[in-house]
């Protein structure tokens, strides 16, 4: 079980550190300037980081939610299981 909380706490770190940047991207356009076409499929990537990540923040923003994290990364994996033996 520990195993499995230390490889999802590195996925976790790993997609907050992909998604550093979304903020002054996501602003672009209120300051006033578009998009370019490399900036919006930097913009999905970071999307789909954060709806990735969303199931971690949810929970963690939960009383007593740090002694759940480690049921989430198990539920994960054995999501994670059934989809590659279809």
């Amino acid at each position: 079980m520990l195993d499995a909380q230390l490889r999802e706490r590195k996925q976790i770190i790993a997609g907050a550190i992909r998604v550093r940047g979304l903020m002054p991207l996501l602003m672009k356009p209120r300051n006033g300037k578009r998009w370019t076409r490399n900036e919006r499929e930097e913009l999905h990537e970071q999307l789909r980081t954060v709806m990735y990540l969303s199931p971690y923040l949810i929970l963690l923003a939960l009383p007593g939610s740090f002694l759940l994290l480690p049921v989430l990364a198990w539920l994960l994996d054995s999501r994670r299981g059934k989809r590659k033996s279809n």
